[in-house]
């Protein structure tokens, strides 16, 4: 008798398998979960995609699957239920949403679905949506620096800690040859906050980054900076910049004073030029010799000429007496002033 009753149960075991299977499947529809991450105190659209069947009762928006967000029916204006009074818009014509100064409270699965006149169940959207808050600072601190053997070692070894207000992660880095590594690699790990805690190793910086998905904070130190020997032998990246800034500077410069030297060289061959060009020279005053005619004796030229002859220069002692000075006196006769 059991086998039989057996029997005869299978197939309506099998049916309300085939209609659960069905329901949840029609539960399901076309619509994948979209995860969404919101920066605290931002707003968020959530669309509707999927057509709507023409012929339909309402389209609800829901939160976690128990709390309504909002309630759209056919000829009516939409009903927003208490949670969310005047915190939601709808920027669109279709059954999409804005939710306006997201709070972390607010972090779960949103669902849009439609019912219809036949009874059925329809979803349309659904999307995970969590909202987080801005990380707290990050710190970077050196707990120690190993140098073998200081300036005649290009060995360097460094550990440091890279923290937050909860949460800390420690690391060590060696240096040899200036070429630094990380020992396990990058480190990282998760905080209470959800928030991810890492500290890695660029170029010649060590990094502690702190980071969710909607904001990071983080801190640096340069190896040059903590190794002595790196610093020596490693050309600083910082130096780069710097001369990149005055390189250009100085080259103004030489030029701007290479065109002042060349205006002030042509201002002054200008300068001289003009003044050759405008000076004047006294034009020589010819006196004619024609005189009038006059009785007084003073206005001729002296008709009187004398010569001094003297000895020829020779010895300072005089062998024999000096001659007597002899004058002769030349008569020149008078101009004629009447011819």
């Amino acid at each position: 008798m059991r086998t039989i009753r057996e029997c005869r149960m299978r197939p309506w075991v099998a049916l309300l398998f085939a209609v659960s299977l069905l329901n949840s499947c029609e539960a399901q529809g076309s619509s994948a979960v979209t995860t969404v991450f919101v920066k605290k105190g931002d707003d968020r659209i959530l669309n509707v995609d999927d057509d709507v069947p023409d012929e339909f009762l309402n389209v609800d928006w829901t939160f976690n699957e128990t709390v309504i967000v909002v309630r759209f029916a056919p000829g009516v204006e939409p009903r927003i239920f208490p949670r969310f009074t005047g915190r939601i818009e709808f920027p669109v014509k279709n059954f999409s949403v804005k939710l306006k100064n997201l709070q972390e409270a607010d972090s779960g699965v949103y669902t849009a679905r439609v019912f219809t006149s036949q009874g059925g169940v329809q979803p349309l959207a659904e999307y995970k949506v969590t909202v987080q808050g801005p990380v707290s600072p990050v710190k970077l601190t050196v707990d120690s620096v190993d140098s073998v053997d200081s300036r005649s070692s290009d060995s360097c070894n460094l550990t440091v800690t890279c923290s937050t207000q909860h949460s800390h992660i420690s690391s060590t880095f060696r240096c040899v040859n200036r070429t630094c590594s990380q020992d396990g690699g990058e480190q990282s790990e998760l905080t209470t906050s959800g928030a991810s805690l890492h500290v890695y190793l660029l170029n010649s910086s060590i990094i502690c980054n702190h980071s969710n998905q909607v904001n990071w904070t983080k801190d640096f130190k340069m190896i040059e900076n903590l190794c002595p020997q790196y610093a020596d032998r490693h050309h600083s990246p910082l130096r780069e910049p710097v001369i990149a800034i005055w390189l250009p500077i100085l080259i103004l410069v030489i030029i701007a004073g290479l065109l002042v030297l060349f205006l002030y060289r042509r201002k002054r061959i200008n300068y001289n030029s003009e003044t050759i060009e405008n000076t004047v020279y006294e034009v020589p005053q010819t006196h004619s010799l024609e005189q009038s005619p006059t009785d007084d004796a003073s206005g001729l030229s002296p008709t009187s000429t004398y010569c001094l002859v003297g000895p020829h220069a020779g010895s300072l002692i005089p062998t024999q007496p000096l001659p007597e000075s002899l004058y002769a006196q030349v008569e020149k006769p008078a101009r004629s002033f009447n011819s």
